[in-house]
């Protein structure tokens, strides 16, 4: 399955709610009054897309839209064209250096960190690298059990301990094993904690202290993983665990089974974070790099 199609696929419900919309929307009259732009105002901003983005792409649109005479297949056009221009430019490739690269996944309860970790871990093994997992959410005794069988599933080494142990001292191991093994990638789930909780923030802090200690620089990449389906809610997550702990960019999983496909936009748009990896499913190739071009285009096209 190509990249696109991938693409696509787990943005079908964005993007025909989205599209239907637009095109419904536009081909009324070769002019459009004030009650289509709202209609195309409500439209984006039910795909989450966020008031910054969604006047950019209406002032578009409205141009070139009564410019042509009313040809919606050349709206989508310029929609998607303005949408990609929203989104961040970064590489969606993780941090590499010489030695081990420590890459640290935090974010709130059920965003789907543990099984980012195991995914990001099987993208290295497959690209020839040496990835080694770290089980750090010793709040959840499943979390612990869900690691360890990704790593017995994909053939990668978990370095772990048992429900309640200390996350920093299991980083700490884990490091030490990493160096030893001679790996190349630590991945570290840690554990689910709401922005809000400023007690576990400080835990969150205290494990990149000890990882750091261990290893200069570590982690050298800490990513926010967002479930797609709490929309723009994201944006308190990501603005507040960036005060913490800085990030380095952003995971969307389950962007599958969500119509707000937009909110990816806006979070990059605002907090100018890149969005690294997108999740289209739950195999483990359905983690997929991010592409602004290819997104933007599955947002309002078919296949």
């Amino acid at each position: 399955m190509g990249l696109f199609t991938k693409f696509f696929s787990g943005l079908k419900k964005t993007q025909s709610k989205l599209s239907t919309e637009i095109r419904r929307i536009v081909t009324r009259s070769p002019k459009l009054t004030e009650d289509d732009i709202e209609q195309l105002e409500a439209a984006l901003l039910a795909s989450d897309m966020g008031f910054a983005v969604t006047e950019r792409v209406v002032d578009a649109v409205r141009r070139t839209y009564e410019s042509s005479g009313g040809e919606a297949g050349n709206v989508l056009e310029v929609a998607q064209a303005e949408v990609e221009s929203c989104l961040c430019s970064g590489t969606s490739r993780l941090a590499k250096r010489d030695g081990l690269t420590v890459v640290s996944l935090v974010g709130v309860n059920g965003a789907g960190k543990t099984t980012t970790a195991a995914k990001l871990a099987h993208r290295v093994k497959a690209g020839g690298g040496k990835p080694i997992l770290a089980a750090c959410d010793t709040f959840r005794a499943a979390a612990i059990e869900q690691l360890n069988l990704w790593g017995e599933r994909l053939d990668i080494p978990v370095v772990s301990s048992n429900y309640g142990a200390d996350p920093a001292s299991i980083a700490h191991d884990a490091a030490s094993s990493a160096l030893g093994r001679g790996n190349d990638y630590l991945f570290i789930d840690t554990a689910g904690r709401l922005h809000t909780k400023h007690n576990l923030m400080r835990e969150l802090k205290k494990l990149h202290r000890v990882i750091g200690d261990r290893i200069a620089g570590a982690p050298h990449e800490t990513l926010l993983v967002i479930d797609a389906s709490i929309g723009m809610n994201a944006l308190n997550q990501a603005r507040e665990f960036n005060k913490s702990v800085p990030l380095s960019g952003l995971v969307i999983t389950k962007l599958d089974g969500t119509s707000k496909g937009g909110m990816v936009v806006s979070i990059q748009h605002e907090l100018d974070l890149p969005v690294k990896f997108i999740g289209l499913g739950e195999q483990p190739d359905d983690l997929q790099a991010f592409s602004p071009a290819e997104y933007a285009r599955a947002l309002f096209f078919e296949e």
